[in-house]
């Protein structure tokens, strides 16, 4: 067993990935807290089936660094440009006034300056790995709670550089001249330099001769190779190796190769950031936690609790919607992983003591597992609330328009269903959960309603009394299946149509006695497949008429497995349809081929 203490430890890694994450997903508490909680378990202070904690926590962080190389891709150098305000100001503004408060309370308990100031700088940097996570997770990175945490998350990475610029300059090692800094900084500019002109003039000649080689692999060497040299660059002259790489997605945002490479890395990228995540869980010192549980934990609700506060001021001065403040300082209110490289400096420097720096990092790790906790509370008590808690505009006041129909959920599918019956003038009242969303549907003229459709007293406000039918549109399955709960339970008469999620879902619809769903992508999959029937050489006649019959087969095929309940006879079942489909449209292809096709095309 010790002759491959490597596969072993992979084998560890993965076994405690796929336990517990997807029993944490399931319980709604998210894969970042899972994540943490594996690596809890097989960390030293659990069951110490792995001891070299901080090599992997080095190696996981190329996970963060293949992060900001995929978001880089989708940010071109003038979309950079636009968001400078953002950036600067709520950046700048957060890790000035949180550090500021940090050092007030590092000097009121008893620190000196330097420590004190040290400390102050660390604290007021945020996870990115955490933040984005999150955000991906939930796909909020495309709103504007998203992109502001972003902006503050990038200002982060590049105040990184004067602080660890500065951290020498407090100690007694002799990287503090003045030679020794400019030589620093002009090493800085070199490389970044270098990175630029780099990445402009000579990737995409190089990406351009291996595509003409048609070997995938090389390509996906080549990407990573470069993403390698960018980030050990940085880290030679003392720079955040992911805001390297964010650079040098930037500037291949505008390249022919962005969606290849998107493609080839993301895989690389998720693996590697569960490994962050567990190595973060195997990196709290829980004896430290058990020796000083009072004094640990109040730091952690200090740090939580500052950062908070701080982010909400940032998001008022900067105009937030209200019911979006809770999830941007939430997103942010952790400690960060350059902390350890902070603390890590200062004390080989010998301006941080041990004994100050150990509690230190236990805080900035367990704050990193409070986010998702904090999430799970902003997503079920404190959003909701704003329904009916939060100041309303005018134009946002929810009342009985005696429309006959209720729309819950107006996202992708919920705006098609609003188009076609607005088209036909059907007065309809459209209520969403998501502020974003509300704003987006707003530009092209809709008035949508901030609200939970869960709740019976907003239905009786939308007019759930007095309506003939509710739409339930919503993105989550769960979500709509506890909507069309409580309507059925306080607005019997209400007829309702839903959309299903899936298979599995519509299921569930019909054990409610939901008859009138659509599963969401079967009607525009089949039309696709038709015209990919056509591109194939069919005749226009054959392509529809085998759509049709592949249609008439689905529906039998799904009477009969939801009237089974075991898995195993259904998977029976579908390998049997699927062989029976084939032999009707085989049996079926000559009395087609006498068919006239003229008519159709």
């Amino acid at each position: 067993m010790n002759e491959h203490p490597l596969l072993i430890n992979i084998l560890i890694y993965l076994l405690s990935a796929v336990i517990a994450v997807p029993l944490f997903k399931k319980m709604g508490l998210g894969s970042v807290l899972g994540y943490l909680v594996a690596g809890a378990v097989i960390g030293p202070w659990g069951l110490a089936l792995i001891t070299n904690v901080e090599d992997i926590l080095h190696f996981a962080e190329f996970g963060v660094v293949l992060l900001l190389f995929l978001i880089g891709l989708e940010l071109e150098p003038k979309r950079l440009w636009e968001m400078r305000r953002q950036i600067v100001g709520m950046g700048g503004g957060q890790v000035i006034l949180t550090s500021i408060l940090f050092y007030i309370i590092a000097l009121w308990l008893g620190l000196n300056w330097s420590s004190a100031l040290i400390i102050a700088m660390s604290l007021s940097l945020s996870s990115t790995a955490i933040a984005l996570q999150t955000l991906n997770e939930k796909n909020l990175l495309t709103t504007q709670t998203g992109h502001s945490a972003f902006s503050v998350l990038l200002f982060q990475d590049l105040a990184v550089i004067p602080m660890m610029a500065i951290i020498p300059l407090m100690g007694d090692s002799q990287l503090g001249n003045n030679s020794d800094l400019l030589s620093a900084i002009a090493e800085v500019i070199g490389v970044i330099a270098l990175v630029i002109v780099g990445g402009h003039y000579l990737t995409e000649p190089i990406f351009k001769i291996i595509a003409r080689t048609h070997m995938r692999e090389i390509f996906i060497a080549f990407s990573l190779l470069l993403i390698i040299a960018i980030a050990l660059l940085m880290d030679k002259v003392g720079m955040s190796m992911a805001l390297g790489s964010f650079l040098a997605g930037v500037l291949l945002a505008k390249s022919e190769f962005r969606h290849e490479l998107e493609v080839e890395i993301d895989p690389f990228k998720g693996l590697l950031m569960g490994l962050f995540f567990i190595a973060i869980g195997m990196s709290i010192n829980f004896g430290l936690l058990i020796e000083q549980p009072l004094f640990i934990l109040s730091l952690v609700m200090l740090l939580v609790l500052v950062k908070l506060c701080v982010l909400i001021v940032i998001a008022r001065l900067f105009a937030f919607s209200t019911s979006q403040y809770p999830l941007f300082a939430i997103v942010l209110s952790q400690g960060g992983e350059f902390a350890f490289v902070l603390f890590t400096l200062a004390g080989d420097m010998e301006i941080i003591s041990p004994q100050v720096i150990e509690p230190l990092i236990v805080v900035v790790a367990l704050s990193m597992a409070v986010t998702p906790l904090l999430m799970l509370l902003n997503d079920y008590f404190i959003q909701p609330g704003f329904a009916q808690f939060s100041p309303i505009a005018d134009h946002d006041i929810l009342e009985n328009m005696n429309h006959p129909v209720i729309i819950a959920g107006f996202g992708r599918f919920g705006r098609v269903v609003g188009r076609l019956l607005h088209a036909n003038n059907i007065r309809t009242t459209i209520l969403d959960h998501e502020p974003d969303m509300i704003d987006d549907a707003r530009v092209y003229g809709y008035k949508v309603f901030y609200g939970d459709a869960r709740k019976s007293a907003l239905l009786h406000s939308a007019g759930a009394d007095s309506a003939k039918i509710m739409i339930v549109c919503v993105d989550e399955p769960q979500m709509a299946l506890d909507i069309i709960d409580m309507a059925k339970k306080h607005f019997p008469h209400l007829t309702i149509l839903s959309r299903a999620y899936d298979m599995g879902h519509a299921f569930d619809l019909l054990d409610r006695g939901v008859n009138l769903f659509q599963r969401e992508m079967l009607s525009s999959a089949m039309v696709l497949g038709e015209k990919a029937l056509l591109e194939l050489g069919y005749g226009a006649y054959e392509a529809h008429h085998a759509t049709n019959i592949f249609s008439d087969h689905d529906r039998s095929l799904f009477q009969q497995l939801y009237q089974t309940d075991a898995l195993e006879k259904r998977i029976s079942i579908s390998r049997q349809a699927r062989d029976e489909l084939a032999k009707v449209l085989a049996g079926d292809q000559e009395e087609q081929n006498r068919r006239n096709n003229e008519d159709w095309e």
